[in-house]
């Protein structure tokens, strides 16, 4: 449990958090939407993922985000209240207009998942 809210108590945590409960996304687009370097985002990734809130998985060479299932179903009320509260963090209107604009410019060459 520790853990799990050491990984939820960093903001930039919680921007990608907000996004990934809204859609699966590349890293590329991660890096995108925050303004991100490859590290940083590679970093806080690493700590969602280690907490059990993200899986990952590739196609081609791009590696993919999204909420773990078992984190959704072990987590019920936390979840419910990531996704109705994410959406009210200072930066969320940024950061989804940012990622919108992303997957139009399409920024590693892959298909959004």
């Amino acid at each position: 449990m520790v853990q799990l809210f050491k990984a939820l108590s960093e903001t930039t945590r919680l921007r990608i958090l907000a996004l990934l409960l809204r859609s699966n996304m590349c890293v590329c687009e991660i890096e995108c939407s925050l303004k991100l370097t490859q590290s940083n985002a590679s970093r806080h990734l690493s700590v969602l993922r280690q907490a059990g809130i993200l899986e990952s998985y590739k196609i081609a060479q791009w590696t993919y985000y999204k909420i773990s299932e078992q984190f959704a179903e072990d987590n019920r009320e936390l979840y419910n209240y990531l996704l109705t509260e994410t959406v009210r963090l200072a930066h969320y209107k940024k950061d989804y207009e940012r990622y919108r604009q992303c997957i139009l410019n399409n920024p590693c060459g892959s298909e959004s998942q």
